[in-house]
């Protein structure tokens, strides 16, 4: 096993404006910044973390500046040579659904974004729309490296249109990503839009209570090549679905409790940073479900990235939780 290990964290940092369910004005850097700022402090002495994002010019010095307490995170795979990074507006109607507006977009990371971190131990995708990453990329990956792939179907679900609004789309092209996935992750409303081909402009597609697809959807997703897959049920856990030959195991992880909720931006990137956690250190799935569950709580905590902590409180909390 590794003494130090390197996770990479791939996708935006977009300049994020949010105006909370509270009617709160949140405004940050956000997505590969969660998982980074989380891993960063869980790594503390014993690894190394790596975003590899394309940002704007105005803001890379801004960007970097965030992690400068962080001693363990590489920077050199933030970019700003394209001047291309994404500018979002997030206005929440509730605690977990919000109406999203997309400014600027980022370019799309390819396989020389990538090249020189190849000895990374996992590669964590955070894409939030379906035109962020280069299925080259992960292709590359597979060939050069032997890392961990961890992909969020957040973005390939995620279109923005000609007025610059965020929508749902059906994955129409996933057994051609399937294949490149170690570990799949997204919430319940993500896994509608990969199993249903539908309408989704019509928000009432989305039932918290319509689960019923996931087993069949899971079968399909493992005979793709898919290690494991993660379903997040909002507050009340994860679903975790793996295949030994041709036997399917179903395991649910409850969620860490929380009794007060700031703003929940970022929950989803939180969590895939807290299975790269634990996928990497300790290669257990629902030991990773516990990371996740626990990165995805504290995200909610406060508006800013201080609400992460140390891997001895980290564990802290999982103890007490599980």
């Amino acid at each position: 096993m590794n003494t130090f290990y390197k996770i990479a964290v791939v996708g935006p940092i977009p300049a994020d404006t949010i105006i909370t369910h509270r009617g709160e004005l949140i405004q940050k850097y956000g997505c590969v910044t969660h998982p980074t700022m989380a891993l960063g402090k869980l790594l503390n002495g014993i690894g190394e973390v790596i975003p590899i994002s394309h940002v704007n010019k105005k803001d890379h010095e801004a960007i970097n500046a965030i992690f400068k307490d962080l001693k363990n995170v590489n920077l050199s795979g933030i970019s700003s040579e394209k001047d291309s990074g994404a500018i979002i507006e997030l206005k929440f109607k509730d605690q977990n659904n919000r109406l999203e507006t997309q400014l600027a977009n980022m370019a799309a990371i390819a396989p020389k974004d990538v090249s020189n971190y190849l000895d990374a131990d996992c590669f964590v995708f955070v894409p939030i729309t379906d035109h962020e990453i280069e299925l080259a990329t992960l292709k590359y990956i597979k060939e050069n490296s032997k890392a961990k792939i961890i992909f969020d179907a957040h973005g390939p679900t995620t279109y923005v249109n000609s007025e610059g609004k965020r929508l749902r789309r059906f994955w129409d092209d996933k057994d051609d990503w399937f294949q490149y996935i170690d570990v799949l992750k997204m919430n319940l409303e993500e896994s509608i839009c990969c199993w249903f081909d539908q309408d989704f402009s019509n928000e009432d597609f989305y039932d918290e209570n319509n689960t019923g697809h996931l087993d069949e959807f899971a079968e399909y997703v493992l005979s793709k090549g898919v290690e494991t897959l993660y379903v997040t049920l909002d507050a009340k856990g994860c679903v975790i679905y793996t295949k030994d030959e041709d036997v399917i195991t179903k395991d649910f992880v409850p969620s860490v409790y929380v009794d007060h909720v700031v703003d929940t931006t970022g929950c989803g990137d939180s969590f895939a940073g807290g299975l790269a956690f634990g996928l990497t250190l300790y290669d257990d799935v629902i030991s990773a479900a516990y990371y996740a569950n626990t990165l995805g709580a504290l995200r909610t905590q406060g508006k800013g990235f201080g609400v992460f902590k140390s891997l001895e409180a980290t564990d802290q909390i999982i103890e007490k939780n599980y």
